[in-house]
């Protein structure tokens, strides 16, 4: 099941046609993810990196946008790994509005010793935890 993060969208985050700026669409989608990680792994990225010396950095993103965002509803944003590689893995973001899908992401990170910034696999435990939530890419 995934994970639903709420976002108040707010004023600030929109453009002159009062709708969310384009721009802002991928930092929902990528708080969305931090908050996954906070909530299934106790601490989000900045934890991850300080306290248990490894990262997931983005190493691609994609999005459709499919209806606008705007400051009237909560944006929720249902959130899964989809995938786990060796050393990667892909994450499903799907933004929602009064029960209006607004977008649709797709997110592969590769996961990294934070210390060196080298690539590796993710800590055994990690690995576990990620696999007892991994959907299929379509959110089945």
């Amino acid at each position: 099941m995934a994970y639903d993060h709420e976002i108040r969208v707010t004023w600030g985050d929109c453009d002159p046609a009062k709708i969310a700026y384009t721009a802002r669409i991928p930092a929902f989608a990528l708080d969305a993810i931090n908050g996954w990680w906070e909530h299934h792994f106790g601490g989000g990225w900045f934890q991850m990196e300080l306290d248990h010396d490894f990262g997931t950095p983005f190493v691609h993103m994609s999005l459709d946008f499919r209806a606008p965002i705007t400051p009237r509803h909560r944006l929720i944003c249902a959130t899964a790994p989809t995938r786990l590689g060796e050393t990667s893995i892909d994450w499903r973001v799907t933004g929602r509005q009064d029960g209006v899908t607004c977008f649709e992401g797709r997110f592969t990170c590769v996961f990294t010793q934070a210390s060196t910034f080298r690539k590796a696999p993710p800590p055994a435990e990690v690995r576990a935890l990620i696999e007892r939530h991994l959907e299929s890419p379509e959110g089945a």
